[in-house]
C-alpha cells in the first residue's frame, strides 16, 4: 500500500457552502432542526443572496485549502431580491467553464437550489456533494502552500 492510498484513507474533504440567508440557510436550519444526517464535512457561510457571491471568493476558498464549495441559493422565481438567483445562475455557469480551463475538476464546484422548506434536500445535496468531492480526492490545484 502506498502513501497516497493511506492518507486518503485518512483524509476527510473540507467543503465551503455559501448559503443564501433567505431559503437555503434555512434549509439547513431546518435539516438540523429535524434531525436529517449529513456529513460533517461542510462549513455553512450565509450570505444575503447567491446573487452576491463572487467567482473571487470562490477562487480564494480554493486557494485557501478547501477541497470543494456549494453555492446554494432559493429556487428561480422565489429570489427574495428579484433575480439574484438568476444572476448567480448565468455567473456559476460561465465559472465552472473557467475552472475546467485552469485544470480543476468540474465536481469541486457546486450549485443548487433549496427552498427554506426542504430541509431533506439540504441533508441529501450536502451528501451527494461530500461524496463527489471525497472521491476526487485531495485538493491539490490553486492550494497554497505555507
Amino acid at each position: 500500500m502506498d502513501k497516497t492510498s493511506v492518507h486518503n484513507k485518512e483524509w476527510e474533504p473540507k467543503i465551503i457552502a455559501f448559503l443564501c440567508n433567505w431559503c437555503s440557510y434555512a434549509g439547513a436550519d431546518l435539516a438540523g432542526v429535524s434531525r436529517f444526517q449529513y456529513p460533517p464535512n461542510i462549513r455553512i457561510i450565509r450570505v444575503p443572496c447567491s446573487g452576491r457571491v463572487s467567482p473571487n471568493i470562490l477562487l480564494d476558498a480554493l486557494k485557501s485549502g478547501a477541497d470543494g464549495v456549494l453555492v446554494s441559493g432559493c429556487h428561480p422565481g422565489d429570489c427574495h431580491y428579484i433575480s439574484g438567483n438568476l444572476f448567480a445562475r448565468r455567473r456559476f455557469a460561465l465559472f465552472k467553464r473557467f475552472i475546467e480551463f485552469l485544470g480543476i475538476e468540474p465536481g469541486r464546484l457546486n450549485f443548487s437550489w433549496i427552498s427554506a422548506a426542504e430541509g431533506e434536500q439540504f441533508a441529501k445535496v450536502v451528501t451527494e456533494v461530500t461524496e463527489r468531492v471525497r472521491a476526487l480526492g485531495p485538493a491539490r490545484r490553486l492550494v497554497k502552500e505555507i
